[in-house]
């Protein structure tokens, strides 16, 4: 494989699961971690990714207020539209970060009332001025990669609280290996995420499903909801409507 079609690979990964590891990648190309570690030193330097410690972010992710730069932002809104209608005047809502959590940010109505926990700094910025929505930023150790609060002060506010719906995005997602990251700390907040709400809710943009990274959060039925920018009865969504509601 060619320099310029490794490189195009490696940003695709990045766009889709936000962050990479040089690790995963040199598997999955067949190429050793320095090469890998060349590609990422050489994307930075050109703006294309932010280099982090064992592989990159993408800039999108970094930075989401800046729309201009998000990525699948069309597929990103259609899951928000999707998500936005479980919400009911009166909920206590959880919800973890990234940029499809800041769409659905975007386009909670004025008049909708409920009480708002959040992981997420930059989800509680976006909500600040909405009059009628009671915001509660989790604190704790901020993420560099994440951009969420993590750590055991986290979860033992999470174990506080009785959401009634949780939403969660996900790095990885398939039927057999169920939800999982790539980052040890963020798993760790998403299972007290879930254990923290009545129902939870899976979003996710189509092309992370059928992937898998090295850290489970947990099985697939033990999410309620899965929301995709796919028709619900698309092919590829066939089999996991067997096991959770797919929206």
């Amino acid at each position: 494989m060619l320099k310029d079609e490794r490189q195009a690979f490696i940003i695709k990964q990045i766009n889709i699961h936000n962050k990479v590891l040089s690790s995963d990648l040199a598997l999955q190309l067949n190429v050793s971690e320095d090469t890998i570690r060349r590609d990422l030193n050489e994307m930075a330097e050109e703006g294309k990714v932010l280099k982090v410690y064992g592989g990159a972010i993408s800039k999108s992710f970094h930075y989401p207020f800046r729309q201009e730069g998000v990525y699948s932002r069309d597929a990103k809104k259609e899951i928000a539209r999707k998500a936005l209608k479980l919400i009911q005047n009166g909920m206590v809502i959880l919800t973890g970060g990234g940029t499809t959590m800041i769409e659905l940010a975007r386009m909670v109505p004025s008049d909708l009332r409920c009480t708002l926990f959040t992981v997420s700094p930059l989800l509680a910025l976006e909500l600040i001025e909405s009059s009628n929505i009671d915001v509660h930023l989790i604190g704790g150790q901020l993420s560099k990669n994440s951009q969420i609060s993590t750590g055991s002060q986290v979860i033992n506010q999470l174990s506080d609280i009785k959401a009634d719906l949780c939403f969660m995005g996900t790095n990885g997602l398939s039927i057999e290996d169920g939800i999982s990251d790539s980052d040890w700390e963020v798993v760790q907040i998403k299972k007290a995420m879930i254990k923290s709400a009545q129902k939870t809710v899976l979003v996710s943009i189509a092309e992370k499903i059928d992937s898998a990274h090295k850290m489970k959060v947990c099985n697939l039925n033990e999410i309620n909801y899965l929301i995709t920018d796919l028709d619900p009865n698309d092919n590829l969504l066939v089999n996991y409507a067997k096991v959770v509601t797919v929206l």
